[in-house]
């Protein structure tokens, strides 16, 4: 038993105090938001995980408490018994949940003292990030994140109903596996007892969740931490959480289809928002095509036209010789735009630099035509054929591009994404979702001289495309699908291969030699001989998720004790040095730099 508490026990959380508690005797604990004394009633706001409420100290009603309540500061910790009443006539505040009530104080208890942070804990006062991570527990006082890890515990609980009711069971999957490096690096955890070997920490439980439709559990599910070891960036940290799930005896439609009944559950329990379903398709070739990237924001226009055969006999040099070298011109049709100065067109040339394009083509269209530095190389007719061709209009700005495939494609495609945030068309309370189906089941790395794996190299080609294995294994297609949500891909899956064959076969194509194959993944083909269903599955990205729900800017504001984008942790000052007894134990000697 506290002792500190004796007898006190708390009976509302300071944000559940409405006009329906007016009259009630309640006891109530939590943090100083503020205190303020009005010569000689002080009010103080006090604030727990559920919101703040107002006390009122008169010093007639409880000389104690009211002496007691001049020493407190801000983020004191406190108790306070009394009754619950209206706030007097101009004093509410609408604006708060508790606005309408405050609770005149019977009796008040000191539980703790408090330094003076280093911040306030307000949702006004500006704090550079690095300080708000030092001090992330002061930090996550603050409502805001209160209210993001809140809905995300909402989230959580609303999947865990929802797959339960579809017939899914939560299986806990090991996190000390072995590394198997086809894919973002691994963390390795070095063994004490077998010197010299090492765990990995998973980036995913892609082949334990395989084994589990093996093992005949039919629908799996875990939400479950990741490890990546890779380059960090806003929506990226090094540890991650993943909603898991594996189906038997499907095919993608299925898979597709109960994920999107998940996801729409979600968004009506989370946000009171209905999603329309089914939830569009585009396959990846239409993607490409028409947004350059497989991740379109889906919530504004402006998509992409490949006038490659159009300008290949123009006189426009630089056009002309991408088009003859089996290049691809693309342009963009950024509606009502001309009047961008040529100080934002110039921003615009350094923002798709950034994925490798060595510039960036414009054209104003104004009441006298094409106003651009390319319009004197091009004829009256294909000048009047582009304007067909890309819907022109007085006003129009047209934006051009022409590289390899690759490049033109991403760099117009990420120039589309930014203009809209720019233009203020991708609204973050409009929420678009497409699948994006039919990826390439291969592709080719120049580096490596080799084909890697778009997904991953247990993702199951289309049926009708398995004899390209042996023919074309670059135009196979795979059965694979993402979620994309306002541009963002917020899960990935794909139907799995199940035939121990077809699976020796890819790894062959990947240029993973038999003896290799049995090393890494014996034991999954192994399991693949022991009669494994048809099956597939899927991850989302909870954190990206939470990171769209909440409108947060950060993922880091979205989970509760976050890396930096070094991967380090400010709180703990991880990661660190260890002791030179932990290293020998572990037969590791480090390597020092050198100077």
């Amino acid at each position: 038993m506290n002792d500190k508490l004796g007898n006190w026990k708390r009976t509302h959380r300071c944000g559940d105090l409405t006009a329906a508690n007016v009259g009630q005797d309640v006891c109530v604990m939590g943090w100083v938001q503020r205190r303020r004394d009005h010569g000689g009633l002080i009010f103080i706001d006090l604030r727990d995980r559920e919101g703040i409420v107002q006390l009122a100290l008169d010093p007639d009603r409880d000389l104690a408490s009211h002496q007691k309540a001049e020493q407190i500061r801000n983020e004191f910790v406190i108790a306070a018994r009394g009754k619950v009443s209206h706030r007097p006539d101009g004093t509410v505040n609408p604006k708060m949940k508790t606005g309408e009530v405050e609770i005149e104080i019977s009796e008040l208890l000191l539980l703790n003292r408090s330094e003076t942070p280093p911040f306030m804990i307000d949702e006004f006062t500006e704090v550079a990030e690095n300080i708000r991570l030092k001090y992330r527990y002061l930090d996550l006082r603050r409502p805001a994140l209160q209210s993001n890890l809140l809905k995300r515990h909402l989230v959580a609980k609303t999947v865990r109903n929802y797959l339960d009711g579809q017939g899914f069971i939560e299986v806990e999957t090991p996190v000390l596996t072995k590394s198997t490096p086809e894919g973002a690096r691994d963390y390795l955890v070095p063994s004490r007892v077998n010197l010299g070997k090492f765990y990995a920490l998973p980036q995913s439980p892609q082949l334990f969740k395989q084994l589990l439709m093996v093992s005949g559990f039919d629908r799996y599910f875990q939400i479950v931490k990741c490890f990546r070891d890779e380059d960090l960036r806003a929506d990226r940290q090094p540890e991650f959480t993943q909603i898991d799930c594996e189906m038997s005896f499907v095919n993608r439609d299925d898979v597709m289809s109960v994920m999107e009944g998940m996801i729409a559950e979600i968004f009506k329990v989370a946000l009171d928002v209905e999603i329309s379903l089914p939830i569009s398709r585009l396959t990846y070739a239409e993607a490409m095509d028409r947004f350059g990237v497989d991740n379109p924001d889906m919530r504004f226009g402006m998509e992409l036209f490949d006038i490659t055969s159009q300008v290949a006999g123009s006189q426009f040099k630089v056009f002309a010789e991408v088009a003859a070298n089996d290049g691809l011109v693309k342009a963009m049709n950024a509606k009502g735009c001309a009047t961008l100065s040529r100080k934002e067109l110039d921003e615009l040339t350094e923002f798709v630099k950034i994925y490798g394009a060595k510039g960036l083509a414009w054209a104003k269209i104004t009441d006298e035509g094409w106003q651009s530095p390319i319009a004197k190389f091009f004829t009256a007719e294909e000048l009047a054929a582009l304007n067909e061709t890309l819907d022109v209009e007085v006003g129009d700005l047209l934006l051009f591009m022409a590289d390899t495939p690759r490049v033109a494609n991403e760099a117009l495609g990420r120039l589309r994404g930014h203009l809209g945030q720019k233009l203020g068309l991708a609204r973050k309370d409009d929420y678009k979702f497409v699948w994006v189906t039919d990826f390439p089941l291969l592709e080719w790395d120049e580096e490596e001289r080799r084909h890697v794996a778009v997904h991953h190299p247990f993702t199951s080609p289309l049926e009708e495309d398995i004899p390209l294995l042996d023919s074309e294994p670059g135009k196979a297609r795979a059965q694979a699908y993402d979620l994309v949500l306002n541009g963002s891909e917020i899960g990935g899956g794909s139907v799995r291969i199940h035939d121990q064959a077809v699976q020796s076969r890819m790894f062959d194509l990947l240029g993973i030699g038999e003896e290799e194959a049995r090393e890494k993944f014996g034991f999954l083909l192994d399991a693949l001989s022991f009669g494994a269903p048809p099956h597939g599955g899927i991850a989302f990205g909870l954190d990206r998720v939470m990171m769209i729900l909440t409108g947060a800017d950060s993922i880091r504001d979205v989970i509760a004790f976050p890396k930096t984008q070094k991967a380090t942790c400010m709180l703990s000052d991880a990661p660190n040095e260890v002791a030179e007894k932990q290293l020998q134990e572990l037969g590791i000697r480090l390597r020092t730099k050198q100077k």
